[in-house]
Parts: C-alpha cells; structure tokens; sequence
C-alpha cells in the first residue's frame, strides 16, 4: 500500500480468488454459483498464510482516509477475505450458518463474531456490511458483492473490487445474479426470487413494486419482458448450502 495515503493493496486478494474461485461455463448462465475451493486453501499453509496478512494489511488501513469508491472496495473485500477465512478454519462444514460462534444463546452462523479491527473499531461481519456499507453508502448493489459462503448467495468474483472500476464490477455482479436462477425465476408462470429481496427489501425501494423495478433494471431481454407483465412475488427461496468446489462432482 502507498505510504501518502495507505492505499490498500488488493493484488493478494486477488491472487487467492484466481487460484481458488472455481467459475462454471458461461452455460450454466449463473444457475450454480462461483465455487470455492475451501478443502484446496486448507491444505495450502502458505496461503492461508497469504489471506491471513492480507487482512491484516487491511486491519493497518484507515478506510476514512480513502476516496469513497476506495472505502467501498475496502469494506467489501474485507468481508469476502474474512468469509473465507472463517469457512476455511472451521472446514468442513455443509452449511456456513453451522459455524456457530457468533455471542448469544440463539445466534446461529459467525456474523456476530468480532473478527478485526479497523481504524480502533472491533468488528463483525455484521458490523461490516449492516452498519457500515449498507447505511453509509446506500448502495443495493452492496448485496451482489458481499459473499456468504452460500449457494443461493450472488457469486465470489474472480476479481478484487477496486474503486477505479467499482461501478462496473456492481452492474456485472448485479446482472449476473439477478439474470440467474437463484436471483429470479419463473416457476410454472410464477415468480420466486432470492429471499435477498425480502430480508433488504428496504435497500430495494421499500415494496414490492419497488423490488420488481430493481430486477427489470438489469434483467436481461427475455426476462425483462416477462417481469414486464409480472405484478407481484409469489415465493421467496434461499438454499444456504455452502458453495463448496467438493460438490461439482454431484452436478457433472
């Protein structure tokens, strides 16, 4: 990172993703999501080493110091680098809603867990994308970055988020998620979307007419068309299986 603004270096993040994200053909049409080779990491004791100084490069950051499209990047690779990081300690798991060390009795998943510290402030993966991205930078497009280990979640990019091109990477993410069926689908003439929709529906214009605007801006032709007469969600569906690389061989 540069010394006169400390600038964080992606480029580590970026190496591991390109090693260890496994992307199905351009077929699939986003039907399965980006894979992660969790068990591979693992066994890579240098780098695990890699992601673990990477973080630590980022805990060394003051993101406030940062122009805004740079904080955005920021908070968001952060969170995809500690997502891995937790699968990958507590691997293997089915599901990353079974590592249970979030604080509380009922809490499930380790969303609550205090994980770094950034710029003197303690922080959770909750913290992180509840408390800084979603509310400071108003952005929906926020939910297509932010990865959560998850089948139905939008995909770990092959590429670090970076502040000069961040608007271009939040369409592309957008695009494929919601053009994929874990994003939107028509079931026998009925629209089920992600439960992403629902449990953020205020990130989406607060109703349900507003969530529908939302997906025909970046539905490709044919579904845009079919959203076009669509004048309600019938179902919301979420499969919060881990995306694990170890399962390819069940859908070959």
């Amino acid at each position: 990172m540069t010394s006169d603004r400390m600038t964080p270096d992606h480029r580590p993040w970026g190496e591991l993703l390109r090693t260890y994200v496994v992307v199905p053909p351009p077929a699939d049409r986003g039907a399965v999501p980006h894979f992660v080779d969790y068990a591979g990491l693992k066994a890579g004791k240098t780098d695990r080493k890699a992601l673990g100084a990477y973080i630590e490069s980022l805990e060394a950051v003051d993101p406030a110091a940062l122009p805004r499209d740079e904080q955005f990047a920021f908070w968001v690779n952060l969170y995809n680098a500690l997502t891995v990081q937790v699968v990958v300690d507590h691997y293997p798991v089915a599901s990353i809603r079974d590592i249970s060390i979030s604080p509380g009795f009922f809490s499930r998943g380790p969303w609550g867990r205090k994980l770094v510290r950034v710029a003197g402030r303690d922080l959770s993966l909750d913290d992180i994308e509840h408390a800084i991205l979603r509310p400071e930078f108003g952005d929906p497009r926020v939910h297509y970055a932010v990865n959560c280990a998850s089948w139905s979640c939008p995909d770990l990019a092959v590429e670090p988020y970076e502040g000069a091109t961040l608007d271009a990477q939040l369409d592309a993410a957008a695009r494929r998620y919601v053009n994929s069926p874990r994003g939107v689908e028509f079931r026998g003439g009925r629209l089920t979307v992600s439960s992403i929709f629902s449990w953020y529906k205020k990130d989406f214009g607060g109703t349900e007419a507003g969530v529908l605007a939302h997906l025909r801006k970046y539905a490709e032709p044919e579904l845009a068309a079919a959203l076009a007469k669509a004048t309600r969600v019938s179902s919301y569906d979420y499969d919060w299986s881990l995306n694990d690389a170890a399962r390819l061989e069940e859908i070959e």
